[in-house]
């Protein structure tokens, strides 16, 4: 709290040393225009502090800004025509100068209120994150975790990505996925899915039944009492493991979601589905049969998960993020080094912005169990 305050107090102290330029303007166009010849008229110039004012400052400092404008064209008049009070020319430029500088305070109104209600907007968004998709802990029964979530929008926090886990009496269950669609439709069929994951995570059922379960849920989420005609508007895809807690081969169906990765020595091998099963929400159309299969997670491997944000991620060239390509060689082997170097690099692919949401998961299975 102390150091959100003191970055608070920052701009705010930058602002107050600011206004120095607009006033040392002020006091330099008054004091030249006095002085210059009669067929020289300086005073228009005045008109430019207060229009710089709104860069840093707020509404009064604005309004601070243009009443010494106001008094400082009023004292060149009266100075520069001492024989009248002032000219018609002084006068046309002081109501001028009221009015650019009540239009700006009126400005610099408007746009504080707009930033409280963004400040507003993204607070909520925050809280809806932690409620829709919380951070995963960092540590998974024995299992060392990090995950990572990068908006495409720069005022959006959540999307259509998502991701979650559950701890069983032998290991951990873990669902990666991407929801067709963007904006809110897709958060709350993002947020539906997490929720019918957490609750039937815990069950003793096979990873077929509860893939089985969350195609189900998906479809019931569409579905009016006796409707039918909107199977497949939409559908989520989605890696779903089982992750045993000693050394043992994950188990894994794979619904249209790109593969997971495995790294191991530094070398990334892809964890393709021989037979990959539809998108969840689809099952009512196609009947699928799901194919639990397995890969090794060996004890100082890491097993990486991520959305289609990261692989079709592209650089001004339009190439996609290749993302085995980019990680081959790396030595971070902590998850949450990883994810600080994977950040970096595809931000800089990518020219420093994102065109969808991207969601990573790094998991490490420990050298030596844990205790």
């Amino acid at each position: 709290m102390p150091q959100r305050q003191e970055g608070l107090r920052r701009p705010v102290r930058a602002g107050r040393a600011l206004v120095a330029i607009p006033i040392a303007w002020i006091v330099a166009v008054s004091v030249i225009d006095v002085l210059a010849p009669p067929d020289i008229h300086l005073g228009p110039l005045l008109v430019a502090a207060p229009a710089i004012t709104p860069s840093f400052g707020g509404p009064r400092t604005v309004g601070l800004v243009a009443a010494l404008a106001v008094i400082a064209q009023t004292t060149i008049g009266v100075l520069r025509d001492p024989d009248e009070l002032l000219s018609a020319n002084h006068e046309a430029q002081i109501i001028a100068l009221l009015l650019v500088g009540a239009s700006l305070v009126i400005f610099c109104v408007l746009r504080e209120r707009r930033a409280k209600e963004l400040a507003q907007v993204r607070y909520v968004s925050e809280a809806a994150q932690r409620v829709v998709l919380p951070p995963l802990p960092k540590q998974l029964g024995p299992l060392p975790v990090a995950s990572l979530y990068l908006a495409a929008e720069a005022e959006a926090q959540i999307g259509g990505d998502l991701y979650a886990a559950a701890r069983t009496t032998s290991g951990t269950r873990l669902i990666v996925g991407d929801v067709r669609g963007k904006g809110m439709t897709a958060v709350n069929d993002a947020a539906l899915l997490l929720a019918a994951f957490r609750v039937a995570a815990h069950r003793q059922a096979s990873l077929g039944e509860l893939v089985a379960y969350l195609d189900r849920s998906v479809c019931w989420d569409l579905m009016e009492p006796g409707e039918t005609a909107r199977y497949g508007e939409t559908f989520i895809t989605a890696t779903i493991l089982d992750i045993p807690d000693l050394d043992g081969q994950v188990q894994m169906v794979t619904c249209g979601h790109p593969p997971p990765l495995v790294l191991r020595n530094g070398r990334p091998t892809t964890m393709d589905a021989l037979h990959p099963a539809p998108p969840l929400g689809l099952g009512e159309l196609v009947h699928p049969q799901y194919h639990v299969e397995s890969f090794q997670f060996e004890p100082g491997d890491l097993l990486l998960l991520y959305t289609d944000g990261v692989t079709e991620a592209r650089d001004s060239t339009g190439t996609f993020y290749p993302l085995a390509e980019r990680i081959t060689g790396w030595t971070e082997n902590d998850p949450d080094a990883f994810l600080g170097r994977f950040r970096r690099d595809l931000l800089q692919y990518v020219g420093g912005h994102l065109n969808d949401d991207a969601a990573m998961i790094v998991i490490k299975r420990p050298a030596t169990p844990a205790t």
